[in-house]
């Protein structure tokens, strides 16, 4: 065994398994294999062009050369990015842990209790800040949560604003200008006209249908809104506020002023920097908004017992279900970085972050008044953390200041500011003052401690936040650790079994591959520093980006999309632009076959087409015949085609070739949705089957974590003609020459986690890779054949294969009562999380187990499966109080002095041998949905106020 190869430790069927698995799938070798699943026209001729494999250890080494690469400066850039403190107990504890680190979304709430609680932490804590109604559980970042604001109120325009077309939105000139780029990618497709002016100065005419403002300015500056909301409502302008979620410790938050949305980012709340991400922002609204609120709500409801459970709200209004009617294609959230700052709100409690926002306030009065003394104008009236400073001329502070280590926002040739933040220290204050003293030849002794007041008495907080007992319960380290083990207890992550989820692919996330996210100088790196001082970034990102180019057969990628659902709409825009550079902007019909996800409509209609949905036929492949009359019919102004292969069934479509050519014969072009490249990766490739353009989930087949519903990645990949077309940044130069605006707000997304992709690629190489997706598309074909006889799976491919998942009717039971829902809660009694219900095929299960899982996990998936399906045979449709229908069955259950069901309790809770070995027990019985819709309870309610209800 070598010890050395990472691919022995990542992909989990050993070499002495693979006889066993090939007499049960019915093949000699893994060759044979391959061959009947992936069409031979569409197969790899040669291996990869990457680099040999290298071990865990050279990888860390290589890391660690790299970071040194990188300069840690201080850096007071702000811009919507600060330096923060995690604290070490949310660190070792939450970031650099499994069990909450590989958690799925969680679409079970009864064994996500742990991190449904952690979330509704987050919403209360956003709700009590911005002093709004309702919150979400996190979006990507401040800019598209603004973006997002932008079209949910274009949405809920009046009818009478509707009829009369108005699409005027305004935006203030004090917004960042990341966020401006994206309101300008968000609003063109969509007919939205932006506005760009001084609040002070807008005339509320009846033409606008919005407004967003930003407080603190993007400089620094406070300003009272008050009035301008007051306005904004006697025309029905409805408003959103970008805010700074510290600085509303000490602001009026925008919630008391009326306003509809608020958003931001809690990236200042113990998350690091990280070169721009990943980090979790808020969006805040009123609860009359809680159908058109983008995103996941988390809400309280009832078990079957009445006990208080938590689940994700309103899951029926989630945009993937929407389709083409979806407002977003945002339907995923950053939980883990969401999780970490709602973890920071309960560590400080409400009198530690008010110690803290007056530390960081205290510290940029003193910067102020020095400089004053100094001489120089300080420009910002009101402020929390941003000076505006006029410095004569930026060339000599800059070049001292750089020599010195120490960053400022430089705004043109003669006036910089100044953002302070949580990790600025009184030792700080000198060598930042000896920038400009030493610029200009400046005396500095003036030790003056007088600082006037600089927020007035109408914007200091007066309102009482983070009440809640949680919230101020658990202030020490020992207190916090045990908190967070209780909530991890209630989870079930992939350190405890396989989640063999469909289409999301929840493989191994190495902790070789994780451990550099806590190194300091990858995560203290602010995304607009000079290139060169994140020079071992930008090597790391470039290589990533090559590698990625290779995999996929394309020309260039583009880093920036921080999820897979921003990656489809960057691809469609990429098409779109492609299209207006011919004179060819007529071109909006995308063609999208009905088993797509449910972001692909969503996606397109935001990218400003108009969609056709195709048939699929009896096999679940594409209807040929269907796409061929609609192509023609809609030639003239076809865009492009969406198409996910292998198909959103498991299927390698042997007509993808004829099918591509057939949109590009007509002037379209091929977005393929990557959701399932982990059946391709080493064997064919999007640029291989005739697409244009694709994007990866870095957080499926890249090995990034799911981390519970996020952090995600999702890059594009792209053929030579689009490559201009790539997104840009209005503050780092990135993208083509042809560049589309901004996608997400930092110039490379989410580019810390990028690192754990670039470490998976590096330490498997061009064999283990390719491996990887043989083993993925081995394990599944392995499931299918144990599970042959007893469940029917719905599609193969022409020679009887699946490719890395498959697709398990479930209808049938319904004979003997037995929904698919019983069966994926009873799955929990078996100490497995179901694998994905209902999707794309209503009554059905899609299991996809990946090449992480070796041969005895895969055995004791299936023994559970075959045990439900016999549990299946004893069921009766006229007696429901059946070991399915009751599932899943708690300890409180199984230990109670009262027992009414027709089994034992031990068949009820250890059904076969091997869960007792591993007992994971859910903490509630099935939740209530409808009850807990009625009933919307999104924050931390006293248990006594929802009993009440």
């Amino acid at each position: 065994m070598n010890t050395d190869a990472f691919a022995l430790r990542h992909i989990g069927v050993q070499e002495k398994d693979l006889k066993k698995m090939f007499e049960i799938v019915g093949v000699n070798d893994l060759d044979e294999l391959i061959n009947d699943t992936i069409p031979e026209d569409i197969r790899l001729k040669e291996q990869l062009n990457l680099p040999e494999a290298v071990s865990e250890h050279e990888f860390l080494t290589l890391l660690q050369n790299l970071s040194n690469k990188n300069k840690v400066f201080k850096s007071y850039i702000g811009l919507g990015y600060h330096e923060s403190l995690t604290p070490s107990v949310i660190k070792r504890n939450i970031l650099e842990n499994p069990g909450w680190y590989t958690a799925y979304t969680p679409y079970q709430a009864e064994i996500a209790q742990g991190r449904l609680e952690a979330l509704l932490n987050y919403q209360t804590m956003v709700c009590d800040l911005t002093g709004m109604e309702l919150a979400n559980a996190s979006l990507l970042d401040e800019s598209t949560a603004a973006a997002e604001a932008m079209t949910m109120l274009f949405d809920v325009r009046t009818r009478q604003q509707k009829k009369e077309g108005v699409l005027k939105f305004f935006v203030s000139e004090e917004i960042l200008p990341q966020t401006l780029s994206l309101l300008e990618t968000r609003s063109t497709p969509l007919g939205i006209q932006l506005v760009i002016g001084n609040h002070e100065n807008f005339k509320f005419e009846k033409d606008f249908y919005g407004a967003i403002l930003q407080y603190p300015g993007k400089h620094g500056q406070v300003h009272d809104y008050s009035d301008f909301v007051k306005k904004a409502q006697e025309n029905e302008i409805k408003v959103a506020v970008a805010a700074d979620i510290l600085s509303l410790v000490l602001l009026t938050p925008p919630g008391e002023w009326g306003v509809d949305v608020v958003v931001g980012t809690t990236q200042r709340f113990g998350i690091p920097l990280g070169y721009g991400g990943p980090h979790a922002a808020f969006f805040a609204t009123k609860e009359a908004y809680k159908r058109n609120i983008p995103g996941r709500i988390i809400g309280m409801t009832k078990d079957t017992d009445g006990n208080p459970a938590l689940r994700m709200a309103l899951q029926t209004r989630e945009q993937h279900i929407k389709r083409d009617k979806a407002t977003s294609n945002i339907c995923t959230a950053q939980v883990l970085l969401a999780v970490m700052a709602g973890m920071y709100a309960v560590y400080h409690g409400p009198e530690g972050l008010k110690y803290i926002a007056n530390k960081v306030h205290t510290n940029t009065k003193k910067v102020a008044q020095k400089l004053v003394d100094l001489g120089f104008e300080q420009l910002n009236s009101n402020y929390f953390d941003t000076l505006e400073v006029k410095v004569g001329t930026v060339h000599s502070l800059r070049t001292i200041s750089e020599s010195k280590g120490i960053n400022f926002n430089y705004i043109d040739d003669e006036t910089i500011s100044i953002s302070l933040n949580e990790a600025f220290s009184d030792k700080d204050i000198k060598p930042l003052i000896s920038c400009f003293s030493d610029s200009q030849r400046l005396d500095e002794d003036n030790d003056n401690e007088t600082y006037k007041n600089v927020i007035p008495e109408g914007l200091k907080r007066t309102s009482s936040f983070l009440q809640q007992p949680v919230f101020n319960a658990y202030h020490s380290e020992t207190e916090l650790m045990r908190y967070i083990k209780k909530l991890e207890r209630k989870d079930l992550a992939l350190n405890h079994s396989m989640i063999s989820l469909g289409s999301c692919t929840m493989k191994l996330n190495a902790a070789s591959e994780m451990l550099p996210l806590s190194w300091a100088n990858w995560g203290n790196i602010h995304p607009f520093v000079p290139l060169n001082q994140a020079e071992g970034y930008q090597l790391v990102l470039k290589e990533l980006e090559e590698q990625l180019n290779v995999i996929t057969g394309f020309a260039a990628t583009s880093l920036q999309p921080n999820s897979g659902a921003q990656g489809e709409y960057a691809g469609l825009m990429t098409i779109r632009a492609y299209h207006e550079s011919r004179d060819e902007a007529h071109r909006n019909i995308c063609i999208i076959p009905a088993s797509a996800h449910g972001t692909n409509p969503a996606s397109a209609v935001m990218a400003g087409m108009q969609v056709v949905v195709t048939k699929t036929d009896e096999r679940g492949n594409i209807d040929v015949i269907d796409l061929e009359e609609k192509v023609i019919e809609h030639s003239k102004n076809l865009a492009a085609l969406m198409v996910t292969y292998p198909s959103t069934h498991g299927v390698f479509e042997s007509s993808i070739k004829y099918i591509t050519q057939l949109i590009h014969d007509h002037g379209g072009q091929v977005y393929m949705d990557g959701a399932n490249m982990n059946a391709q990766v080493g064997l064919t490739n999007p640029g291989m089957i005739g697409a244009d353009v694709c994007h990866l989930n870095l957080h499926k087949t890249f090995a990034i974590p799911h981390g519970g519903g996020g952090p995600g990645v999702g890059p594009i990949c792209v053929a030579e003609q689009l490559k201009p077309f790539l997104p840009s940044n209005p503050l780092v130069t990135t993208g083509g020459d042809k560049a589309i605006t901004a996608i997400s707000g930092a110039p490379w997304g989410s580019a810390l986690a990028c690192l754990i992709s670039y470490g998976y690629i590096k330490m498997l190489g061009a064999a283990g890779v390719t491996d990887a997706t043989k083993i993925a598309i081995l394990n599944a074909n392995y499931i299918k054949e144990r599970l042959n006889g007893k469940f029917e799976v719905l599609y193969t491919g022409e020679k009887g294969r699946a490719a890395h998942e498959m697709i398990i009717d479930c209808r049938p039971f319904k004979e003997n009562g037995i929904e698919v829902t019983d069966i994926a809660k009873r799955l929990m009694d078996y100490g497995f999380h179901a694998p994905t219900v209902s999707f794309p095929v209503a009554g059905t299960i899609m299991i996809e187990p990946t090449e992480s899982e070796g041969l005895a996990e895969l055995n004791r998936f299936c023994e559970a499966m075959l045990s439900i399906r016999q549990e299946i045979d004893e069921a009766i449709l006229e007696n429901p109080n059946n070991v399915l229908k009751n599932a899943p069955h708690t300890l409180e259950m199984v230990t109670s002095d009262n027992w009414d069901f027709p089994y034992s309790r031990q068949k009820a809770a250890y059904p076969l041998d091997f869960v007792s070995e591993n007992k994971f027990w859910p903490t509630v019985r099935r939740t209530d949905e409808a009850f807990g819709d009625r009933n919307l309870i999104c924050t931390c309610t006293p248990i006594e106020a929802y009993a009440e209800v």
